[in-house]
């Protein structure tokens, strides 16, 4: 008997790959940003920004350096379930996070005032399009190609492994450029 594509199995277990509360996660930081800039309050564009970009941040320094080394230490299937439950909350999370702690920076850089041209602006802007090419351009897709593995009706948990610890490696190497942009945003505040 062939499961619907929304469901699953693993260890198993059949389940939903991707339940209500999934949509939810990208709704509530565009939601906030949207709220943030029809209010016209810089205070709430700022904490916006700062919630949703730390939020962003701890989860990539989260994933990278601790996920990863508990996922070392367990069996490939332990690995896979943990994945199964992973993958489709963060696809639509991070990128939600992302692109909202972005385009609240930029408004919030714009609303301050700030040059564009100026070497902290354009530090950050390097930084942005590392992490959004990684994010984007990395991650996102081995996202996509999880998700889609686990919609098959035997679905493969080494590859489901390979790929889901790809990605949580990569976001531990987004820390390095996570903590950078934490300290040009702090040498801006003070400036």
């Amino acid at each position: 008997m062939t499961k619907p594509p929304s469901t699953t199995t693993l260890a198993g277990k059949t389940s939903a790959i991707v339940g209500p509360g999934v949509y939810l996660t990208l709704a509530v930081p565009i939601v906030a940003l949207i709220a943030a800039l029809l209010s016209g309050s810089l205070l709430l564009l700022n904490f916006v920004h700062v919630l949703i970009a730390g939020t962003w941040t701890g989860i990539d320094l989260f994933m990278g350096l601790v996920m990863s080394r508990v996922m070392r230490g367990l069996s490939p299937q332990s690995r896979a379930d943990i994945i199964k439950k992973l993958v489709p909350m963060m696809l639509f999370f991070m990128p939600g996070l992302a692109s909202v702690g972005i385009t609240a920076g930029i408004y919030l850089a714009g609303s301050l005032g700030l040059s564009f041209f100026s070497t902290p602006i354009i530090i950050a802007i390097i930084i942005v399009v590392i992490l959004s090419v990684q994010g984007f351009g990395l991650i996102l897709p081995n996202e996509v190609r999880v998700l889609l593995e686990l919609r098959e009706a035997n679905p493969d948990t080494e590859k489901v492994v390979k790929l889901g610890m790809r990605n949580i490696y990569f976001a531990g190497s987004q820390t390095i450029f996570q903590i950078s942009i934490i300290f040009v945003m702090a040498y801006l505040a003070v400036m």
